[in-house]
């Protein structure tokens, strides 16, 4: 999800110690990783100094994360994201449950950090290879969507509609949050969303055809 935190979920299961260690060491590389890019910039922190910021070695980054990219983009939130979706009500609209995820989501980022949600979208609105990353990597979420939309409506989760819709949704909320970013997070980023979503479903009143 584009607005993110570098925590997990407050609904999150609670996790065995293994696991704890294990999201202890990825909320630390991110953390160190979102103070060197806000202290010197992005293409100026390295790994090498991610790992030592972080007290890991270079190899442990690299095993949480396969790039400099993945670190600002990897989040928690797809697990949270198909949870919450499954939780509402099998009758409501989907783009209306996926409204109320967002909500919340949003929420919750800006509760806990602000600063890091402002940097990491800006991050992938500004910087072409996080940006690139970003694209490579939507096939997650959209499969995630393609799932709870397939169980919503009783199809196949590779049919072209349901693949269609799915990454139409994400596509468009991703821009979203890049309009954002790049009016340097002055608009309220609920209201963008919704504007999103409200025309997804009442359609951009363009008919595409000249008058000739």
């Amino acid at each position: 999800m584009t607005a993110a935190r570098t925590s997990a979920p407050a609904s999150a299961p609670l996790l065995g110690l293994r696991e704890r260690k294990k999201l202890k060491t990825r909320l630390a590389i991110r953390e160190a990783t979102y103070r060197l890019i806000a202290e010197q910039g992005y293409e100026a922190t390295t790994v090498e100094q991610i790992a030592e910021a972080a007290e890991v070695s270079p190899s442990t980054v690299f095993r949480y994360f396969p790039t400099k990219e993945d670190i600002v983009l990897t989040d928690e939130y797809d697990p949270f994201l198909e949870s919450e979706l499954r939780e509402r009500p099998a009758d409501e609209p989907f783009v209306e449950s996926l409204r109320h995820v967002l909500h919340r989501t949003v929420g919750l980022g800006f509760a806990e950090e602000p600063e890091v949600t402002m940097l990491r979208t800006k991050l992938m609105a500004e910087v072409p290879a996080v940006r690139s990353r970003m694209l490579e990597s939507m096939s997650v979420t959209g499969a995630i969507l393609c799932r709870v939309i397939a169980d919503r409506t009783d199809r196949d989760p590779g049919d072209l509609e349901v693949r269609a819709f799915a990454m139409g949704l994400i596509g468009a909320l991703t821009e979203t949050t890049a309009y954002w970013a790049e009016r340097d997070h002055q608009d309220d980023l609920t209201a963008l969303l919704d504007r999103t979503l409200d025309m997804l479903v009442g359609g951009f009143g363009f008919a595409g055809t000249s008058d000739s």
